[in-house]
């Protein structure tokens, strides 16, 4: 038999990356007996161009790419099976180990929870992520100042923080689809709680969103998440 971990997950300190610890730590916590999720491997890699062919544990090592074609963090391997992409990550762990669907939906018993589950999912995985990624792009990692982008992806960031606020707002929700903590808090958090290095100001400009992030960030388990990799 061997001693190999279950899962293993390949993962650097990004929102992208804490996505996947998180719900992982979330999942442990939740499922204190099952063996997978009690010492799963975390692999920590280089996400730095300048490490391309000095550092092996750089996501465009030949090796890694056989596990993500893509070469970007987050992956995981499950009992020999690799997915990538976080939000396909996330919804197949949820799959694989939220039994009691604590923080997930029946994708047929269910369809319509699943459904709006999957809406805000995607909204994150679509809008927020890639949208604050330019922002952060253009504001701290552009060879050379462009205002126009700069500017055009922050406002995208807070028109998207706008459709959340609004949503959170509605019904006084306390978590996207209401009391339950589920995988679309789990997706979009890492990257929101990461919108004050932009100069957004949530306590002013978005109240909600401040609450809803502090209900998370509260959590033992999340703050377990946010600690990987070390």
């Amino acid at each position: 038999m061997s001693d190999k971990p279950a899962i293993t997950l390949y993962t650097a300190g990004t929102p992208n990356g804490h996505a996947a610890s998180i719900f992982l730590e979330v999942l442990k916590a939740a499922y204190p007996d099952n063996p997978d999720l009690k010492s799963y491997e975390v692999v920590k890699l280089s996400i730095r161009d300048a490490d391309i062919g000095k550092v092996h544990n750089q996501v465009k090592s030949p090796w890694f790419l056989e596990i993500n074609p893509n070469g970007r963090i987050p992956a995981i391997t499950v009992h020999g099976f690799h997915v990538f992409e976080t939000s396909a990550i996330i919804l197949y762990l949820a799959e694989l180990y939220d039994s009691k669907r604590l923080f997930s939906y029946h994708p047929v018993n269910d369809l319509k929870a699943y459904t709006e589950m999957l809406q805000w999912i995607f909204f994150a995985h679509g809008g927020i992520g890639p949208m604050q990624g330019q922002a952060n792009h253009f504001t701290f990692a552009a060879p050379e100042k462009i205002e126009y982008g700069q500017k055009r992806y922050v406002n995208e960031t807070r028109r998207l923080y706008g459709v959340l606020e609004g949503h959170l707002k509605k019904g006084d929700k306390q978590f996207i689809l209401g009391d339950k903590f589920t995988l679309a808090d789990i997706k979009t958090f890492p990257w929101v709680r990461r919108g004050n290095i932009l100069g957004i100001d949530f306590a002013s400009e978005f109240p909600t969103i401040k609450a809803w992030l502090d209900r998370i960030e509260a959590r033992p388990d999340v703050q377990e998440g946010l600690k990987i990799p070390a």
